[in-house]
């Protein structure tokens, strides 16, 4: 499939990529770096003196999404129209086919306007993953296979820790619900994100629900948004905005790996 994509009817769009990947690694050579001297300081005081000790970005998260479309191919027909602005690293589609549109190193727009912690720009921090997925269909075994695979190779080669696999609606409350009925757990258990025990505890009198979400990752500047959003990911059978019981008892148990 990526043989296939280097050549024929995606000729051009890929010459596209490679022109302006080429004028990202000039601006990276220039030395100095062109227009980043202080404008108010004095040439005289400012000088370049290139360092020995660099190196490139490196992805700290992976956020996974399903592409509400209806094909592999109409997703990658919409990562090549310049006019719709978005893109991703990956495209999974049903079938296991697996195809990169963007260098690992390079920053794709995938995540929009969106927080996780204190990171407000996890286009820059991460790797997107979209599944080829209408949003109303279960998750192929085939691409569930292939993500996987994919993910072991991410992690293992960015070292990306085992809290920072999510989704589009951990880090977008109220503006994304994707990917919706995703099997987070059976991820969990490979190595990819956080779940909650088979046993849960009752959590203590004083237990801030608030407080857990936060140390979680949500912004929780609403709150209400944030609850369904960790509700899309770790309870799925209800997404309402209130925590039942029985939330509370998974966010708890949630909370406490997160210490």
């Amino acid at each position: 499939m990526l043989a296939a994509c280097s050549s024929g009817k995606y000729a051009a769009t890929n010459k596209i990529y490679k022109d302006q990947a080429s004028g990202f690694a000039e601006m990276v050579k220039a030395t100095p770096p062109v227009n980043q001297t202080v404008a108010t300081l004095d040439p005289s005081v400012q000088s370049w003196i290139g360092s020995v000790n660099f190196g490139i970005r490196r992805p700290n998260f992976v956020i996974i999404h399903h592409t509400a479309q209806d094909s592999l191919n109409q997703t990658v027909k919409t990562f090549i129209n310049k006019k719709a602005g978005v893109s991703a690293h990956y495209v999974v589609g049903r079938d296991g086919k697996v195809v990169q549109m963007v260098n690992d190193y390079l920053r794709a727009n995938h995540a929009g306007v969106g927080k996780w912690g204190n990171d407000s720009d996890l286009n820059s921090s991460s790797i997107g993953i979209e599944l080829d997925n209408n949003g109303k269909e279960p998750f192929a075994d085939a691409q569930l296979r292939s993500l996987v695979e994919l993910l072991g190779a991410l992690k293992k080669r960015y070292n990306i820790p085992t809290a920072n696999f999510i989704g589009h609606s951990d880090i977008a409350p109220r503006r994304k619900i994707d990917p919706l009925n995703f099997p987070w757990k059976v991820l969990a258990k490979k190595g990819f994100g956080l779940w909650y025990d088979d046993v849960l505890k009752m959590p203590p009198v004083d237990f801030n629900a608030e407080l857990a979400l936060r140390v979680m990752g949500y912004d929780v500047s609403n709150l209400a948004s944030a609850t369904v959003a960790f509700k899309i990911h770790f309870v799925q059978t209800d997404i309402s905005p209130v925590l039942t019981p029985t939330d509370k008892l998974i966010l708890y148990n949630l909370y406490t790996k997160y210490l």
